[in-house]
């Protein structure tokens, strides 16, 4: 199946980032386990990276993950940046796992998990360290 071409390169940007903080491609293997040749393919624009690898990458260069996707600047980009900044390790996952599974639904099937998805963050507002206080008790109890 061939792959849509992203509309930013990102192995440019990624180089660009890496020359800029004066890295080596050997400086981003020691701090992320990722190959070198492996990281030239990306940067040469032959393959493309998981948003899981690009979070490592961004780690390593000590850059936002946001940062990866310059856009074009419109309120929906901006958002975008917003949202993927406030991304958790975690979260990141959880995406990557989505994208794993979602390359074998049918179009149908897409638009109804991309559907629940929309639904479910404009039920439930993003918890920012606020537990629920039975939870919390109840958390409590079982390391006692």
């Amino acid at each position: 199946m061939p792959k849509e071409k992203p509309k930013v390169n990102i192995g440019e940007v990624i180089r660009s980032y890496r020359s800029d903080r004066g890295l080596s491609q050997g400086d981003i293997e020691r701090r992320t386990g990722l190959l070198r040749c492996y990281l030239s393919r990306v940067e040469n624009g032959h393959t493309v990276p998981s948003l899981e690898t690009l979070a490592k990458i961004a780690e390593a260069m000590e850059i936002n993950l946001a940062d990866f996707f310059p856009g074009t600047d419109t309120p929906q980009d901006r958002e975008t940046r917003k949202i993927l900044g406030e991304l958790s390790e975690e979260e990141i996952r959880f995406l990557a796992e989505i994208k794993r599974y979602s390359t074998s639904l049918s179009e149908d099937d897409k638009k109804l998990v991309l559907a629940m998805i929309r639904k479910m963050a404009t039920i439930v507002p993003p918890a920012r360290n606020v537990k629920p206080a039975h939870a919390a008790s109840h958390h409590h109890r079982a390391e006692a």
